[in-house]
């Protein structure tokens, strides 16, 4: 089976591995977005895909549009490929290319359709709290995500997974149902099925506001936004920004593992204090902070111009006390200071 294979992040290389690494498939050419400046140097590098391609001395294209880029659909012609395989590419395909391959142009999407349709999928069902997502293979068509399913695979989601960690088990399990579909569709082993548009939930691109915590939120609710946008999502701090970067929410509503058991001493805490307040700091863990609706263990924190800390780390080095404030509430707390 000869494919094209399009795709741009670390996301898409185990499939792109997979399809390497089985018997029967040929894949003819990688196309991936173009190289992007990065790091401060501002050096031009390649996308992941691309890489993995190189390493495997695969022709790469990397048109900047390629619904425009005629030069790119004549050597997608020329390549006369049984399917086009595509998983996070980063463009969306005209109707034109969908319709260049034989048998159609099979997208692995990260979600279970006809949820999450969209360009952040993992991020979106982790900041809804879903407990379980997956893959799903489909056929495109010109919609965004629309296209007809072909397979599922379910995979269940941890309390204390975050975009990253998704995205990692995701991945190859994607690469699996990929090598599982094709044979099927080329042989007619599968049913194509339609998505039920009424069940369908979408996944749009994340914007800055997205990373900003408001305390006023559950706890519940700020640690899924907190690991659903890993590892961006920021606070006021002493009048700088502060990454938080893991949680343990601390409400009646989740049963934590042993290894917090200590946070059950402050738990009768919640609510006696303003949203944002250190309510705590409990040892070898970090602070412990008041929400609109439980508490919230900073596990993991982040200053500005600084590495990544432990809860821990970052209470005993910014020498944290009980009462100070986290967010807009910090200008509340100290006005409330001046005042008294």
């Amino acid at each position: 089976m000869k494919i094209v294979f399009f795709g741009t992040p670390h996301f898409a290389v185990p499939t792109l591995e997979a399809l390497l690494a089985a018997s029967g498939f040929e894949v003819v050419a990688v196309v991936t977005q173009p190289d992007k400046r990065r790091g401060r140097g501002n050096e031009l590098s390649p996308s992941a895909v691309k890489s993995a391609a190189v390493t495997h001395q695969i022709q790469v294209w990397q048109p900047k549009s390629v619904k425009k880029d005629a030069e790119t659909l004549e050597k997608l012609k020329a390549a006369e490929a049984d399917v086009f395989v595509v998983v996070a590419y980063g463009q969306i395909l005209s109707q034109t290319i969908l319709e260049v391959p034989k048998f159609g142009c099979v997208n692995v999407h990260g979600s279970l359709l006809p949820h999450y349709r969209g360009a952040a999928p993992i991020q979106w069902c982790l900041y809804h709290g879903e407990t379980e997502t997956g893959i799903t293979t489909m056929l495109m068509d010109a919609g965004m995500d629309t296209g007809a399913m072909l397979l599922k695979s379910v995979l269940p989601i941890a309390l204390f997974d975050n975009a990253h960690d998704l995205s990692a088990k995701l991945s190859p399990l994607g690469a699996n149902l990929l090598i599982e579909t094709l044979p099927k569709l080329v042989n007619d082993e599968i049913q194509p099925l339609s998505q039920d548009e009424r069940e369908a939930t979408y996944a749009p691109l994340i914007k800055k506001e997205n990373y900003e915590l408001d305390w006023s939120r559950g706890a519940i609710e700020l640690h899924n936004q907190i690991r659903g946008f890993y590892p961006n999502c920021t606070t006021s701090f002493r009048g700088t920004i502060l990454k938080i970067m893991a949680t343990v929410p601390v409400t009646s509503a989740i049963k934590l593992p042993s290894e917090f058991a200590s946070l059950q001493s402050v738990e009768s805490e919640a609510s006696n204090h303003i949203v944002g307040e250190v309510v705590a700091i409990i040892k070898n863990l970090g602070a412990v902070i008041q929400t609109g609706d439980g508490l919230l263990l900073l596990r993991e924190a982040q200053l500005a111009g600084k590495r990544p800390q432990s809860g821990w780390d970052f209470a005993n080095g910014s020498r944290l006390e009980a009462g100070e404030v986290l967010g807009k509430g910090e200008e509340g707390m100290a006005a409330r200071v001046v005042a008294i």
